[in-house]
């Protein structure tokens, strides 16, 4: 079965409406939706894509959303764990900066991981799932899950330790 670029190109084009609005029934945003159909064209592009892998674009599109609200959610909570400022305190923008820095790094750092590592991480941590809950919606053996969390929380445990090692003005500290 050989494919093209030219048959996802077709697929996603043909596709593109029907995606775009079930993806913003997930996000809310049509702006956003959109943004989230064109990362999934690119996310497919280079893979085995026929005409009738209708099913595969929207899965694909459906995690994609669904990866963005996660993100959303970490962002919120990561908001809610900065200590909140005193009554009267002007809150500093460079303290601001560097916190959205901050996280933007952990993000990227996180994209790092493999797909499936990322998913077991953010379902524990930000959707609460056990790890048997995780393994059961992923499909895989409880010792996968547990090796995933191994995985991502020593990438944060370094995160943290490169991070604490910057100085204020955001260079690394030899």
């Amino acid at each position: 079965m050989a494919t093209t670029a030219g048959d996802l190109l077709k697929l996603f084009l043909a596709e593109r409406s029907r995606l775009v609005r079930a993806i913003g029934r997930i996000v809310g945003s049509h702006a956003t939706a959109e943004d989230i159909a064109q990362d999934t064209y690119l996310r497919l592009q280079g893979q085995p894509v026929t005409g009738s892998d209708k099913g595969l674009l929207f899965r694909t599109a459906r995690n994609l959303a669904i990866d963005h609200l996660r993100a959303g959610k970490v962002r919120a909570a990561y908001a809610e764990s900065v200590p909140r400022q005193e009554a009267g305190d002007e809150p500093q923008a460079d303290e601001a900066m560097i916190a959205r820095e901050e996280f933007a790094h952990f993000m990227a750092a996180l994209r790092t991981l493999p797909e499936r590592t990322q998913r077991v991480f953010l379902l524990n941590r930000l959707d609460g799932m056990t790890y048997k809950a995780i393994a059961a919606t992923l499909k895989v053996s409880v010792s996968t899950v547990e090796k995933d969390m191994i995985r991502a929380l020593e990438l944060c445990r370094r995160f943290r330790n490169e991070w604490a090692m910057r100085d204020s003005d955001g260079t690394d500290v030899p």
